[in-house]
C-alpha cells in the first residue's frame, strides 16, 4: 500500500525594523554577545513593553499581500507562552495565541501537477528567544541574549503540502514574498527567515497521523533533506508495526538524518494567557488603508505589468486573478519579453530602478532600459560584487545617458565608455532620494525633487562629461560625408571589393570611417553615406 506524506510549515520571518518587538534594543547582525540586551529584553523588575509598531505595521503589509484586508483582524492581543529554558529570560515569550493579527490567506506555488494554493492557518507576532552557543565553551553553554526580543511574524501553513519538494516551493514562494514587499531581508545564513516542519505520514483517505516536528531548517536543501529523511524513518518504523512519537527533532545536515530533541509540547503546556502589561492591539481602517497605498503591487502583477503591450491586455489578466490588487496602480505597461520582464521582476529593488529610469526615459524606450539595466549595469555590480542599491549610478544617472543615445547626443559605443566613467568616478549629479524604500507603484518616486527636474540636473551632469570628454557624436552629415570621402580615397581595394559582392568589405570600410572619427561619428548616417556612395 501507498503512503501519503502530510506537511505544514511553521516559518519565522524576522521583521525589518531597527529595534525589537518590545524595546529599543537594536535588531543588528553580529555584535558582541549580550551587548544589544537591555532592561526589557533581559527582564529586570519594573520593566514595561511596547510594542514596535513598525513591526505591527510589517505585519499588515504581509497580510494584505496573502489575503488583503479580510484576513486582517482589527483586534488582536499578545500573550504569554510560558516555558523554560535557559536562553528565554523572562520564562515565557510574548506570543499571540487565540487573536492573531493574520488570520488565513494563502500562498500559490508551482507544482508539477500545476499551480497549487497553500492555505495558511495564521501569521502571529512574537518576540524571539537568545541563543544557547554550545560549541565554543567546555563542559558548559553560553547565553547570548542580543537576539532575545528580536521582532518576528510566525507564519503558519495548514498541512496542505504533500511532498518535500512541495514543501521546498511552498517556502521559496514565502521567502521570496517577504522580501518582495520589505518585512523581512531573508538572509537565512543570519537567521531571518527559518523554517519549522511539522510531517506525518498516513494512508490515503486515513486521518492525519501523528507528527513530529523539525526545528530550525535555515536552507532550503536542508529542508527538503530533512523532510525526505523524517518521511522514510516514520514509513519503517509504521511498517515496522511501531508508533510514531509526538516529539520536536533536529536535522543534522553532516549525518544526513533527524533526531529526537524533546517530546512535543501542546498548547495547553505553555499555559496561554492575554499579557496584562500590553493592551489589546487595535488596528484601524484608515491605518489598513495608509498601508495598502504605500505598497507596491505583487511580484506577479509587476511581472504581468512588464510583459503586458497594452492596458486592456493587463486589465485581461487581473480579472482572472483573486488577488489583492493596489487601487493606485495607472495604465502603464512597459510591453517586454518574457525572459527580460522575469529577470526584472525577480527582485524589487531592481523593478524600482528600472520603473524610475522608464519614468525619466519614456515608457517607449523601455526594451533599451531594460537592455541597459540587465546588460552592462548587472555586469558592474557582478563584478563589483555590489547589489543594486549599492550602484554607484543611480536611476536618475543611467535615464540621463539613455536620453542622450535617443537623441543622438552620443552613439551606443560612446554610451558604454561613459558609462565606465560615471561608475568608476561616480559623482551626486542628483541629490539622494529615499531609494530604495518603498514608493507607489506606478506613480511617482516621493522626493521633494521633481522627476523632470531631477533627469535635467542629471542631463546635466552626463553633459558636462560628454563636453569635458569631447565624446559628443558627430551628426553633420557634411562632415561625415568628408570623412567617408577620405576613407574610400584611401581604401580604393576594399571599396571595389564591396562593389565586386564581397559583404565584409563594408564592414571594414564602416571601421575605418569610425576609427578617423575616434567612434564618434553617427553608425546610421555613415552606413546610409557609405551606401550611397559606394552605389556609384
Amino acid at each position: 500500500m501507498n503512503w501519503e506524506i502530510v506537511i505544514g510549515l511553521e516559518t519565522h520571518a524576522q521583521l525589518s525594523t531597527a529595534s525589537k518587538m518590545f524595546s529599543g534594543g537594536s535588531t543588528a547582525f553580529g555584535a558582541p554577545p549580550n551587548t544589544q540586551a537591555n532592561a526589557v529584553d533581559i527582564a529586570l523588575p519594573g520593566v514595561l513593553p511596547v510594542a514596535n509598531r513598525g513591526a505591527v505595521e510589517r505585519a499588515i503589509r504581509f497580510g494584505l499581500a496573502v489575503g488583503g484586508e479580510r484576513v486582517i483582524n482589527r483586534r488582536s492581543v499578545f500573550a504569554r507562552k510560558n516555558y523554560f529554558y535557559p536562553d528565554l529570560p523572562k520564562g515565557y515569550q510574548i506570543s499571540q495565541y487565540e487573536l492573531p493579527i493574520v488570520k488565513g490567506g494563502e500562498i500559490r506555488i508551482l507544482t508539477k501537477g500545476g499551480e497549487k494554493a497553500i492555505r495558511l492557518t495564521r501569521a502571529h507576532l512574537e518576540e524571539d528567544a537568545g541563543k544557547s552557543l554550545h560549541e565554543a565553551f567546555q563542559d558548559m553553554s553560553g547565553i547570548d541574549l542580543n537576539r532575545a526580543g528580536v521582532p518576528l511574524l510566525e507564519i503558519v501553513s495548514e498541512p496542505d503540502m504533500r511532498s518535500a519538494e512541495e514543501a521546498v516551493a511552498y517556502a521559496k514562494a514565502l521567502h521570496a514574498l517577504v522580501r518582495w514587499i520589505d518585512i523581512c531581508d531573508g538572509n537565512m545564513q543570519e537567521g531571518s527567515f527559518r523554517c519549522d516542519a511539522n510531517v506525518s505520514v498516513r494512508r490515503p483517505g486515513a486521518p492525519l497521523g501523528t507528527r513530529t516536528e523539525i526545528k530550525n531548517l535555515n536552507s532550503f536543501r536542508f529542508l527538503e533533506r530533512a523532510i525526505g529523511f523524517e518521511v522514510k524513518r516514520q514509513i519503517e518504523i509504521l511498517e515496522d508495526g511501531g508508533k510514531i512519537v509526538q516529539e520536536t527533532r533536529l536535522y543534522d545536515p553532516d549525518k544526513d538524518e533527524t533526531r529526537s530533541m524533546r517530546t512535543k509540547e501542546e498548547a495547553h503546556d505553555y499555559r496561554y494567557f492575554p499579557d496584562p502589561d500590553l493592551l489589546p492591539l487595535e488596528v484601524s481602517e484608515e491605518w489598513i488603508s495608509k498601508i495598502k497605498e504605500s505598497m507596491w503591487p505583487l511580484q506577479e502583477q509587476v511581472m504581468a505589468r512588464f510583459l503586458a503591450k497594452s492596458y486592456e491586455e493587463y486589465a485581461a489578466w487581473e480579472d482572472k486573478i483573486d488577488m489583492w490588487v493596489n487601487e493606485a496602480a495607472n495604465q502603464v505597461v512597459y510591453g517586454l519579453s518574457e525572459q527580460d520582464a522575469k529577470e526584472l521582476s525577480s527582485d524589487l529593488d531592481r523593478a524600482r530602478y528600472f520603473q524610475r529610469t522608464v519614468e525619466l526615459v519614456g515608457v517607449q524606450h523601455a526594451k533599451l532600459c531594460a537592455n541597459w539595466i540587465l546588460g552592462d549595469l548587472a555586469a558592474a555590480l557582478n563584478k563589483a560584487g555590489k547589489d543594486i542599491p549599492q550602484s554607484p549610478v543611480s536611476p536618475e544617472q543611467l535615464g540621463a545617458l539613455i536620453k542622450r543615445v535617443v537623441d543622438g547626443t552620443i552613439s551606443g559605443k560612446i554610451a558604454k565608455e561613459l558609462f565606465d566613467t560615471m561608475w568608476t568616478e561616480p559623482k551626486p549629479f542628483v541629490p539622494q532620494e529615499d531609494y530604495p524604500n518603498p514608493v507607489r507603484y506606478p506613480r511617482r518616486q516621493e522626493s521633494d525633487i521633481p522627476p523632470n527636474l531631477a533627469l535635467l540636473m542629471s542631463l546635466q551632469g552626463v553633459d558636462e562629461i560628454i563636453e569635458k570628454r569631447g565624446l559628443k557624436q558627430i551628426s553633420d552629415a557634411e562632415e561625415i560625408e568628408k570623412i567617408v570621402d577620405q576613407v574610400l580615397a584611401a581604401n580604393a581595394k576594399q571599396a571595389e571589393d564591396y562593389r565586386a559582392g564581397k559583404e565584409k568589405a563594408f564592414n571594414s570600410l564602416v571601421g575605418q570611417v569610425m576609427k578617423a572619427t575616434q567612434g564618434k561619428a553617427n553608425p546610421a548616417q555613415v552606413n546610409e553615406i557609405l551606401k550611397r556612395k559606394l552605389a556609384h
